[in-house]
């Protein structure tokens, strides 16, 4: 079992990665990193927060995200305890 506390990529595809960070802020989200760009998207609404990503690799995220908002939020929970 991986200790993802330690680790902030909790996914990665197409060069995509997927970041949750503890010690983080309210709303509950992710952090998708593409090159030179990133994005941070509220899990619960899929508002981006803050930051750009390129059309195509921001689809592939929300495309992820449609599929795993559940898990990305119980992790962003784990490691935020604090904020539950």
């Amino acid at each position: 079992m991986h200790n993802i506390i330690s680790m902030p990529a909790i996914d990665h595809f197409n060069g995509i990665k997927i970041n949750v960070f503890n010690g983080d802020h309210r709303p509950p989200h992710i952090h998708a990193v593409y090159n030179e760009y990133e994005v941070l998207i509220v899990i619960e609404t899929n508002e981006i927060y803050a930051g750009k990503l390129p059309g195509k690799q921001l689809k592939q995220v929300f495309d992820w995200l449609s599929e795993n908002s559940d898990w990305a939020l119980d992790v962003f929970f784990q490691l935020n305890p604090n904020l539950r």
